[in-house]
């Protein structure tokens, strides 16, 4: 048992939302914004509910593991690190609406846990300014409103 995890128990939060369907893990590879750390690549797409605010879902998060990454055991493993930094970091400031997916490397295996936190903010902080930076392109294109 490694011993890089948080050192102050978290009480129990509510439980961060899956992606379970094969075509929200397609649509977030083939649509989303991508981000490339060393430890994982980091998609995102919206989960398409309209821009009201009011109407959004939580975020929802997605994990893949490929078998090149590493056998049965070390997949799992990395993973449940993956799992794991994200709850206890309480979502890291992921925008509710869009549906995440982390595609795993072979160093997220053996790396600090404070590493994989600080990718993950890192992460989800310039996906946030590319989406930013694409609804401001989208506005200045349209045409003014009669």
């Amino acid at each position: 048992m490694t011993t890089d995890a948080p050192a102050q128990p978290q009480k129990a939060k509510q439980k961060l939302a899956r992606l379970r369907r094969r075509q929200d893990f397609v649509r977030a590879s083939k649509t989303g914004a991508r981000f490339s750390a060393r430890l994982f690549t980091l998609q995102m797409a919206g989960q398409g509910a309209g821009d009201d605010p009011e109407s959004r879902a939580d975020a929802r998060f997605g994990f893949t593991v490929t078998k090149k990454v590493a056998g049965a055991v070390g997949r799992n493993r990395i993973r449940r690190r993956l799992k794991e930094a994200l709850r206890a970091s309480g979502g890291l400031g992921a925008r509710a609406g869009r549906d995440y997916v982390f595609v795993a490397r072979r160093e997220a295996l053996h790396a600090p846990f404070a590493d994989i936190v600080t990718q993950m903010s890192e992460g989800f902080a310039r996906l946030d300014e590319r989406h930013a930076a694409n609804q401001r392109r989208k506005q200045k294109d349209r045409p003014a409103a009669p």
